[in-house]
C-alpha cells in the first residue's frame, strides 16, 4: 500500500518537472459559446456576400436601364429610321447594344449567385436549428 502511494506521489512529482498536465476538457458552455462565434463568422461572411452581391444587382439594374434609355432615344421612333440615321448615331447604338448585353449577363450572374448565397443561407440556419444570431442573444 504504502508503495502504491509513494509510487502516485513520484510520478506527480516528475510530471510537475515535466510541465506535464493531465487532460482536462473545456466546459460545455465553453464549447457552445465556440461553437457559435464559428456559426456567426460563416452566417456574417454570407450575409455580406449576399448584400454586396445584391447592392451591385441594383447599381447594375440602374445602369442597364440608363442606357437603355439612352439606345430608345438615339434608335428613334419611325419605321425608316434606320435609312436616314447617321453613321455616328450608328456607331452609339452598336456601343449600347455591347453594353447593354454586358450588362444583362452580369445581371444573369448575380441573379443565379443572389439565389445561392440564399441557400446557403437557408441550408446553415437548417442545419442548426437552435442558432440564435448576435443580436437575439444580446437582448436575452
Amino acid at each position: 500500500m504504502f508503495q502504491m502511494f509513494l509510487r502516485a506521489r513520484t510520478q506527480n512529482y516528475l510530471r510537475s518537472l515535466v510541465g506535464e498536465r493531465e487532460f482536462r476538457a473545456r466546459s460545455a458552455e465553453r464549447d457552445a459559446e465556440t461553437d457559435r462565434e464559428r456559426l456567426d463568422y460563416v452566417l456574417s461572411a454570407l450575409d455580406s456576400a449576399l448584400s454586396n452581391a445584391e447592392a451591385e444587382q441594383a447599381g447594375l439594374t440602374r445602369r442597364v436601364d440608363d442606357v437603355l434609355a439612352r439606345a430608345a432615344v438615339t434608335f428613334g421612333n419611325g419605321d425608316d429610321e434606320y435609312l436616314t440615321r447617321e453613321k455616328l448615331d450608328s456607331d452609339h447604338l452598336d456601343l449600347f447594344e455591347t453594353e447593354i448585353s454586358n450588362g444583362q449577363r452580369r445581371l444573369r450572374d448575380l441573379a443565379v449567385s443572389i439565389s445561392h448565397f440564399k441557400f446557403l443561407k437557408t441550408a446553415m440556419l437548417s442545419r442548426f436549428p437552435d442558432y440564435k444570431g448576435p443580436a437575439s442573444r444580446a437582448s436575452s
